[in-house]
């Protein structure tokens, strides 16, 4: 799932061990849509991708996200976990280098006097 908006709170990171002795990190934020009635979103990123997601305050973001819930004690509880975020108006990771008009070469001539060659389509 994908949402658009900017972030207006950046919370600070969480880390720890868990219970089988690896350690783990947790970056909050909330991000506000820009829409007609906005609404705001608490989401975050995990492990790895905290840092490879860093967010200010201001950015205008996609995120690409799941959903997930769990129960625990009879409660449910429900959390965005975040896994891609792209700032608005930064160039994609893959996007091409692009070459100066002026160092393409003109497109070469075709010409045929050959009426044999002519396709049905």
């Amino acid at each position: 799932m994908e949402i658009k908006g900017k972030i207006i709170l950046a919370l600070p990171e969480m880390s720890g061990t868990s219970k089988a002795g690896n350690a783990w990190k947790k970056r909050e934020y909330v991000l506000e849509t820009q829409e007609t009635y906005p609404r705001k979103v608490h989401f975050d990123f995990f492990g790895e991708r905290a840092d490879q997601y860093p967010l200010n305050v201001g950015d205008v973001v996609t995120l690409s996200f799941d959903i997930e819930s769990r129960e625990y004690n009879g409660r449910w509880f429900t959390s965005i976990r975040g896994w891609k975020a792209e700032k608005d108006g930064a160039a994609p990771i893959s996007t091409p280098t692009q070459s100066i008009p002026g160092d393409v070469p003109p497109p070469p001539e075709f010409t045929t006097t050959d009426e044999s060659d002519d396709l049905p389509f």
